[in-house]
């Protein structure tokens, strides 16, 4: 999963940062209204995680401005702002959760598995599809039951794939779930993942359409 982090603050950046990356998620990060207005114009994220005070221009006119433009991904504000008035001005501008500074962090990942999970029309925390079973809370996957470890990179393939089974992710779209900005994105490396998941979880798992991406079978 891709997420967008709006932080001014060079030390709240860092230690979120570390923390969303520590979790699997690919992340950017922009420091200023201005920047998140152009990264969310520009690129496809599946959360934000957006301060509201931010320098050249003001998180809520940069919240205002994603659902004016009928953009419906998930938004978690995470704010200094903790007035009662200031909490129902980011739900009312379009905010789908709020968490107020200091924020323990555990409930801030707990809140982005909520609205990842809402997002994707499941209320159950975990994905079960065909006998596998992925738990973004505990980052446990199993077979029929039995444990099977699969790596930061091969759980970011799986997982889009797996919360909406029948659906085709493009290579490109995937690519998109598994790698920020500052990545290195080999040609290939789409492909080597999933023939990593493959040889772990079978090779029907995950299936070739030819010409447009993959997908998990509905059946």
């Amino acid at each position: 999963m891709r997420l967008l982090l709006v932080e001014d603050d060079a030390m709240i950046g860092e230690t979120v940062l570390q923390v969303l990356r520590a979790e699997h998620y690919a992340v950017d990060w922009v420091r200023d209204g201005h920047m998140a207005d152009e990264a969310l114009r520009s690129e496809h994220y599946d959360l934000v995680l957006l301060d509201l005070g931010l320098p050249q221009r003001d998180g809520l006119e940069v919240l205002r401005a994603l659902r004016a433009r009928r953009d419906t991904t998930p938004v978690l504000v995470a704010t200094a702002r903790d007035a009662v008035g200031d909490r129902i001005a980011g739900l009312d501008a379009g905010a789908d959760d709020y968490v107020v500074k200091p924020y323990d962090t555990d409930e801030m990942l707990a809140r982005i598995r909520a609205l990842l999970r809402r997002s994707a029309g499941r209320a159950e925390p975990a994905f079960e599809h065909k006998g596998v079973s992925l738990n973004p809370a505990t980052r446990e996957a199993s077979l029929n039951g039995q444990p099977v470890t699969l790596s930061a990179r091969e759980w970011a393939v799986l997982e889009p794939l797996l919360a909406r089974p029948g659906v085709v992710l493009s290579r490109a779209q995937l690519e998109e779930k598994l790698f920020s900005w500052k990545d290195d994105v080999s040609s290939n490396a789409v492909e080597v993942y999933i023939h990593g998941v493959r040889k772990k979880l079978g090779n029907d798992i995950i299936q070739t359409v030819r010409g447009l991406g993959y997908l998990v079978p509905k059946q």
